[in-house]
């Protein structure tokens, strides 16, 4: 073990998740909210989303409203660095090994009084591997309590199957909790002041409520795996070409023998009419979930 104890990794392997409480350096965190800061600014000169920023329902030019910064390993060299730092390869080398290839990244921004629900979902649905040596490592830049929308998890969840993320014959992305006979009051949240890292396993199932609080709640996702985890055809994976993929190594060697096991999978298809980030992509679930802010405004 490179960072972890023993019991940690024992946790992650029981739970599918595990949280670092205050991780990283207060100069990172400072760092990082100057580079959100900058990043953000893009947003005053848009309407719609685009390949950078996720935008939320309700952002005017006037008063901006960002739900998602996308990419910012390729907006910003200091989000790449950190991609690529101890600080985050120390804890995924001791649970994926030395091989591991980055599949994305992208920073949920959830900011104060309006930021976005993520409806309950694993991450295995929409991109399903040969083998489920794949997680997300969450970075967290704001301090997270259970009034600003943390990220919660279900225990164990990534030991059983892949949920049905459909409706009515088409993908949307999002688990009805009721008719997967679960509780809410069974799931774990996954608060801790900034600095704090959470890690979850891609067969976890997760989600996170709309943030009513006056605080932001900014987290980054890296989504990596195993470097012979390879994608099933038809998820939501892009692989242009085996000289691509390879250039998402983050450490270690590539591969091209894939790495079978016996996992469920389920297919992302067919998909919905409008097939872009997750937020878009839940919008068109008929399921009960996490309140939206328009559902809440209508109710003031």
């Amino acid at each position: 073990m490179e960072f972890l104890s023993q019991a940690q990794r024992d946790f992650y392997d029981d739970n599918g998740y595990l949280v670092l409480e205050a991780h990283l350096p207060r100069d990172i965190i400072e760092q990082a909210h100057a580079e959100i800061a900058c990043l953000s600014e893009h947003a005053k000169s848009i309407t719609q989303s685009d390949d950078l920023i996720d935008l939320e329902d309700s952002h005017t030019k006037d008063e901006p409203r960002i739900r998602r910064i996308k990419r910012p390993d390729l907006q910003s060299a200091f989000f790449d660095q950190l991609m690529r730092s101890d600080h985050i390869l120390g804890p995924a080398r001791d649970l994926l090994g030395a091989n591991i290839r980055m599949h994305t990244a992208k920073l949920n921004c959830k900011k104060a009084e309006f930021g976005a629900p993520v409806q309950w979902h694993q991450d295995f649905a929409f991109y399903p591997h040969t083998n489920d040596d794949v997680l997300a490592i969450g970075v967290v830049f704001d301090d997270i309590g259970m009034e600003n929308g943390p990220l919660q998890v279900f225990p164990g969840s990534h030991r059983g199957p892949i949920l049905d993320h459909h409706d009515n014959g088409v993908f949307t992305g999002a688990v009805d909790l009721e008719a997967a006979g679960l509780n809410l009051d069974d799931a774990a949240s996954l608060t801790g002041p900034a600095g704090t890292i959470t890690i979850h396993h891609a067969r976890t199932l997760h989600g996170s409520a709309l943030n009513r609080s006056e605080r932001d709640r900014q987290i980054l996702f890296y989504e990596m795996m195993a470097a012979d985890a390879f994608p099933v055809m038809g998820a939501m994976t892009k692989f242009e070409s085996i000289e691509d993929y390879d250039k998402l190594m983050l450490c270690g060697e590539t591969t091209k023998q894939p790495r079978l096991e016996n996992i469920p999978v389920r297919i992302p298809q067919p998909q919905p009419a409008k097939a872009g980030s997750i937020y878009e992509i839940q919008s068109q679930s008929e399921k009960p979930g996490y309140a939206t802010y328009e559902e809440v405004k209508e109710t003031v």
